[in-house]
């Protein structure tokens, strides 16, 4: 089944209502499966609309980026992004490019030069630990991209929320397995997800779509079925990330949203009074 993405952010918005998708059973990305068409989003051009048509023009207008909470105009390796308070969660946020960028599959992110929109993702932690009221720990911390099958807008957008405590503390088990290269797929959350180490404090060193691309050797015209989740990590010779790489299988009832592996209520990571 398909589930809604990024719908929070436009609730928020347009005041429209969405179903959430049921959990997929346990699968493990196989580059063997054939993918159906991908499908057609009615409505995915609403999150462009927010950010093209309201948050940039309002900052470049007012120097306020309303709605949105940043926005960040320019050009080079680290700018050219919006940042949005999604409605879905406590303190969940969207992270989007302000140029049109329809996901995962845009060979635009692969491009010399391109933007890695993971690095300011993972500066905006700092927004979800005020809405908490609390410091997490990079641990506790997890950025998602979903695949075409898992989202419903054509505009990417990086989820930036909580782990689950129970995904968090699967990978902490792991850590020490884990190389520099990928590894064969590991089970979270009832899905298989090939992962990688990258070492790193406040930036993310390696671009995580170019890592996919180039690291498990996935064809351009395959980029969209993929879903990614960097994970904050600490090793046991310094702080880095894990990331998490799993491709969908619709028939298999798996759309590929690693945005399952975070939990946007942030149960058992803050005390609730």
């Amino acid at each position: 089944m398909t589930r809604s993405r990024g719908l929070g952010a436009i609730l928020a918005i347009t005041g429209s209502a969405f179903l959430a998708g049921c959990a997929a059973p346990m699968t493990a990305p196989r580059s063997a499966v054939v993918l159906p068409p991908p499908p057609v989003h009615p409505n995915g051009q609403v999150l462009w609309g927010i950010v093209n048509g309201k948050c940039v023009p309002d900052q470049q207008a007012n120097g306020k980026p309303d709605p949105c909470t940043e926005v960040s105009i320019g050009s080079g390796v680290d700018a050219g992004y919006a940042v949005l308070k999604d409605r879905v969660g406590v303190s969940q946020y969207l992270v989007m490019p302000t140029r049109l960028i329809t996901g995962i599959e845009d060979p635009q992110l692969l491009a010399p030069g391109a933007t890695n929109y993971f690095a300011p993702a993972w500066r905006v932690r700092r927004l979800v630990d005020q809405r908490l009221g609390t410091t997490l720990t990079r641990d506790d911390v997890g950025i998602a991209v979903n695949s075409i099958y898992g989202r419903s807008q054509d505009l990417l957008h990086l989820h930036v929320d909580c782990l689950r405590i129970d995904v968090r503390d699967d990978l902490h088990r792991r850590l020490a397995s884990l190389g520099r290269g990928w590894s064969a797929p590991i089970t979270l959350a009832g899905h298989g997800y090939y992962a990688l180490r990258i070492h790193g404090d406040d930036s993310v060193p390696t671009d995580p779509f170019t890592a996919l691309a180039k690291g498990l050797k996935v064809p351009p015209a395959e980029m969209g079925a993929w879903t990614l989740v960097l994970a904050g990590a600490t090793f046991s010779d310094g702080p880095g990330f894990v990331l998490l790489a799993a491709r969908a299988d619709p028939a298999a009832d798996y759309d590929g949203s690693g945005e399952s592996l975070q939990d946007h209520q942030c149960a058992g990571h803050v005390a609730r009074g």
